[in-house]
Order: C-alpha cells, then sequence, then structure tokens
C-alpha cells in the first residue's frame, strides 16, 4: 500500500481540481469563513455539496476559488482508539479556499458576508477545547443533546455578540470520537469518528455566528493530532497549504502531519501573535533522539526569530506551559497536573526560562477550566481558556499556591481560576503593553476583570464561584 494515497484524486472533473466560476446555491453552501495565517495573510474557506468551487466577490470582483480538499472516504487508519472503535473517515464535502489580498474591504458569497481583517485588531475572544466528549477508553459521554451539558453554541453566540475582531481558538475542537453507547438519551443519535458528519456538529454548526464575526486564528490541539482529528484539521482549519503527505491519511506519514512550523500573526506595530502547533507533545515528557524533542526544539528556535521582531508577543499553542489544573487519585486526594512536561523538557533544553524574554503572555488550553498564572520569576503571565464546550473540569484548584511551580523555577505571585464554569475570554488592548481581560460565562455575562501589564497580569477574583 502506497504512503502517500492518490485515490481521492481520481476520477474527478478537470474543473474541480482547478476551481469553478459556478456559484453553488446558498443552500449548498455548508460553511463559510476565513483564517489568519503567516504574517496574518487571510484564506478564505468553504466548504459546499456542491461539485465545484464557487466565485467570491471581493472588493467587486467575482474570484473563482480553488480546491483545497475534495470530496473522498478515507480508508480507516490506526487512530487513539481500537479498530473495533473506529472507521473510515468520510468527506462528501468539497474545501475550497482564496487567499485574500491585504487591505480587503469586502467579501460576499451567495448572499453571506464574510468576516475580513481589521488592519490593527485590539478586540480578541479567546476560547478552547469545545466539543462535545464522546469517548469510550474513558467511559465519558458527554450529554451532547443537551445544550446546558454542551453549551458550546450558546458560548459562540454570546462571544460573536460582543463584536470582536479576532477569534483565537487554542485548540481542541473534536471530541465525538466513538459511538454513544444504547440506550444513552445525552448523546443518543450522534455521529462519531472523524470524518465530516461529525466535525459539522461538534465545531462547524455550533461556531457558526462566531465564524461569521471575525477572521480566526485557529491553534492546533491534542485531539487533532493524526490519530485523531488530524484528517479533519488539515482539510479545514489549518491556515497553511494542504500537501500530499501532511494530510493524516496514512499513519506512515504522521511524523510529517503532526508537525508543523510556528508563525507570527501582527496585531499592531508593537505587537504580534505567535501560534505554535504543539498538538504531539505529551506529558510524559520527551527525550534526546525523540522526534517531538528535536522538532520542538527547533519549534522554539523558530519562535525566537519571530518573536526578536517586536516588542511584544502573545504565544498561543495548546498545552499549557506555565499551567495547572487538579484531579484526583484513587483514594480520592488532590493532586496537581503541573505545565506540560514535553514542552517544559524540549524548550527547556534551549533555555531554562522556557520562553523568549519578550514573549508577554501565553494563551493555552487542554486544561478544562479557566486560569490566570503570574510570575515574580521572570516568566509570561500563563492564560488557560480550555472552559468553552467540553465537559469541565470539576476538582478545584488550591488557593494557596506559594508551593506550586507549574515549572522548575517558576515562582506564582498572582492567580485566579474558574473551574466548573462554561465561557469565553475577551483581550482589548489599552495601549503597548497593556490589555484589558474579562472572563465571560456562557451568556456573557462578565464573571472576572484582569489587566496584563508587560509580563505581569493580576485579576479581581481570585476564584469564581
Amino acid at each position: 500500500m502506497p504512503a502517500i494515497r492518490r485515490f481521492a484524486l481520481l476520477g474527478l472533473p478537470a474543473a474541480l481540481l482547478a476551481g469553478c466560476a459556478t456559484a453553488p446555491s446558498g443552500d449548498a453552501i455548508l460553511s463559510a469563513y476565513v483564517v489568519l495565517g503567516e504574517q496574518g495573510s487571510a484564506t478564505a474557506r468553504v466548504l459546499t455539496a456542491a461539485a465545484a468551487c464557487p466565485t467570491l466577490n471581493v472588493d467587486g470582483r467575482a474570484l473563482p476559488m480553488t480546491v483545497r480538499a475534495p470530496a473522498a472516504t478515507i480508508p480507516q487508519r490506526p487512530t487513539a482508539s481500537s479498530p473495533a472503535d473506529s472507521k473510515p473517515s468520510a468527506f462528501p464535502v468539497l474545501t475550497c479556499e482564496l487567499p485574500l489580498p491585504a487591505g480587503i474591504r469586502s467579501a460576499q458569497l451567495a448572499g453571506r458576508t464574510l468576516p475580513v481583517p481589521v488592519a490593527q485588531p485590539s478586540r480578541i475572544v479567546v476560547i478552547g477545547d469545545t466539543g462535545c466528549r464522546m469517548k469510550k477508553a474513558d467511559n465519558a459521554y458527554q450529554a451532547c443533546n443537551d445544550p446546558q451539558a454542551a453549551p458550546f453554541g450558546t458560548v459562540a453566540a454570546s462571544a460573536a455578540a460582543w463584536r470582536p475582531d479576532l477569534v483565537v481558538h487554542v485548540g481542541d475542537y473534536h471530541y465525538r470520537e466513538n459511538a454513544c453507547p444504547e440506550g444513552n438519551a445525552g448523546c443518543a443519535g450522534s455521529p462519531w469518528g472523524y470524518g465530516w458528519d461529525t466535525w459539522r456538529e461538534d465545531f462547524f454548526r455550533p461556531a457558526a455566528p462566531l465564524l461569521a464575526a471575525a477572521p480566526w486564528v485557529a491553534v492546533r490541539g491534542n485531539h487533532e493530532s493524526c490519530v485523531r482529528g488530524g484528517q479533519g484539521w488539515w482539510r479545514f482549519l489549518d491556515p497553511r497549504p494542504l500537501l500530499p503527505g501532511r494530510d493524516c491519511n496514512a499513519a506512515a506519514n504522521d511524523t510529517v502531519g503532526d508537525y508543523s512550523d510556528p508563525y507570527a500573526v501582527p496585531l499592531s506595530r508593537d505587537t504580534q501573535l505567535l501560534v505554535v502547533d504543539t498538538a504531539a507533545t505529551t506529558w510524559k515528557g520527551l527525550k534526546p533522539g525523540d522526534t517531538g524533542y528535536d522538532r520542538y526544539r527547533d519549534a522554539y528556535a523558530k519562535v525566537a526569530t519571530l518573536a526578536a521582531r517586536t516588542p511584544y508577543n502573545l504565544l498561543t499553542n495548546h498545552h499549557p506551559i506555565l499551567g495547572f489544573g487538579a484531579d484526583l487519585d484513587k483514594n480520592g486526594q488532590r493532586y496537581l497536573q503541573l505545565g506540560d512536561k514535553g514542552l517544559q523538557d524540549s524548550f527547556g533544553s534551549v533555555n531554562a526560562l522556557l520562553l523568549p524574554p519578550n514573549v508577554q503572555a501565553l494563551l493555552a488550553g487542554h486544561a478544562h477550566l479557566w486560569e490566570q498564572v503570574s510570575f515574580s520569576s521572570p516568566h509570561p503571565t500563563q492564560f488557560v481558556t480550555g472552559f468553552s464546550g467540553t465537559a469541565e473540569d470539576t476538582v478545584p484548584l488550591p488557593t494557596d499556591t506559594s508551593d506550586v511551580h507549574p515549572a522548575p523555577g517558576a515562582v506564582i505571585n498572582a492567580f485566579s481560576s474558574w473551574v466548573g464554569g462554561f465561557g469565553f475570554m475577551t483581550m482589548e488592548r489599552e495601549s503597548g503593553g497593556v490589555w484589558r481581560i474579562e472572563v465571560h460565562d456562557r451568556t456573557g455575562a462578565v464573571k472576572n476583570g484582569c489587566r496584563l501589564i508587560e509580563r505581569q497580569s493580576v485579576c479581581d477574583t481570585a476564584r469564581i464561584d
């Protein structure tokens, strides 16, 4: 069996491969959105049930979109689940794209207006860990049919009503991995696996109002690694070209598909957002010779080069480097889950302080809670925003953090958390190194306010109840 599968392209009409100026009807458009990539370059994406890509009206000009990924069913590959709990990934949907010119003023498609970038986004929504968990190995079945128990749709609508200039999703979009057990009314009838039907229900349908509100920076989470939702990640969300072998279709190519280079999205003349793919790291740690160890050392070097361009940098990745969560052991005693050891091992082998000195703050998810951690040691503030739809953590975090060190040498001087609540975080720029940050519940009500000044942050409330 060849390592790179080419079967999906066979038999497709040339017009589909090249893109077509025939616009599908509005009913055929399943989703339309804008993702930002290297240096803030914007790409319009359209997912359609039509046989050909549509034409996009850009500042009054009709521009044909081209095919990013054709409709296809990918043969079953090894996944994070057993073969009996896995299946082929069916994508009966055409993914189309069009790079948007810098300075674009408007983009329309089939009666809808796409969001376009603003020159200096000063109102930013940050969300993360949004999918509805269905995982047999963990016997974890969230009530996906109950909007109270799986509220991402409500969170997305409330975040859209805040009228952001930019949305940052810190990863983990896809959670419905295994079939709902018979007799479980909470998730009965839900799609599962890694194909389009699951991506649509877990992400694109509930996210629709927020996808329409502003361009997105999409950060990759571990749920989008190749053994999980990586095929959909590369088809739908990653801003870079989709190349053969980087599509997660064949396990032999996972060392390519699981990693990608960091990039920067400018926010102003003195501030940029650094986006780092850490999908394949591990809390167990990494050592010299491991693929991830070398790849993340290389990522650190590229981050340092990018960070040198501006005095202020916000770095976003999925796994908290300087955050922590909590769980209970078999005796019911709380223990802390500290910052990601794989990244600490690899980044720390280059710089004992883990991040370049002009990284101001970290935005991450993975822990299903909201958290702010500021340090008296020379480390950037950490925000964790994994509280936007996935079943939340329930074990409270300690109020006394004097003996808590999320990473070696990291000394906490301010800490705030919200465990058990769903919502989103907003960031508003006040000046170069100063941001006003608010924590909103699922309805948009403000639960906490914080200020980030240089690398230090402090919040109004230490624990949201």
